[in-house]
């Protein structure tokens, strides 16, 4: 399954809706603002929260987590060691890995695991310019913790660009 992210980084409380390949709203990324670390919440279109996305305020490295019913699922760091700049491990609360890498910051990378292509993130299939795909390859995924990676990710390689 497509989704199309249309990112609005900058907007006020970052809310923006992520459409299906139909063009039907499937998900709500919802900016928690005036909060102290950042915060949103990925909602289906009655308003439901699937996910929480949070970054860690004590954090060596910058990490966030994403949390499900208010315990955490995910953890995503950047990659130690790595000779790629751009490569994040996403650490799943059951102890699988899942391993992102490609060009984030031009919103060309892959979301694997264990080799295994689990979701592709691209910008090449459109035209419009804060505007991203996220191509959830396996039926049985969960599509709304791929999304959750794939924003997550972004968000944390846009901050260190700001911080360089």
């Amino acid at each position: 399954m497509k989704y199309l992210v249309c990112d609005k980084i900058f907007a006020i409380g970052d809310d923006y809706w992520i459409e299906d390949e139909r063009g039907r709203h499937a998900f709500l990324v919802d900016g928690k603002a005036l909060r102290l670390r950042d915060t949103l919440e990925l909602k289906d279109p009655s308003g439901y929260v699937l996910v929480t996305l949070r970054q860690k305020l004590l954090s060596l490295r910058g990490a966030m987590t994403i949390e499900r019913d208010g315990e955490t699922l995910a953890t995503i760091r950047r990659k130690r060691l790595s000779l790629l700049r751009n490569h994040f491990r996403v650490a799943l609360s059951d102890g699988t890995e899942l391993d992102v890498s490609g060009r984030i910051l031009d919103r060309e990378f892959a979301v694997e695991y264990d080799g295994e292509l689990l979701a592709h993130i691209s910008r090449r299939w459109l035209t419009l310019r804060d505007t991203y795909g996220v191509d959830v390859v396996r039926e049985d995924a969960d599509a709304s913790l791929l999304i959750a990676v794939a924003v997550c990710v972004i968000r944390m390689a846009e901050r260190e660009r700001e911080e360089d």
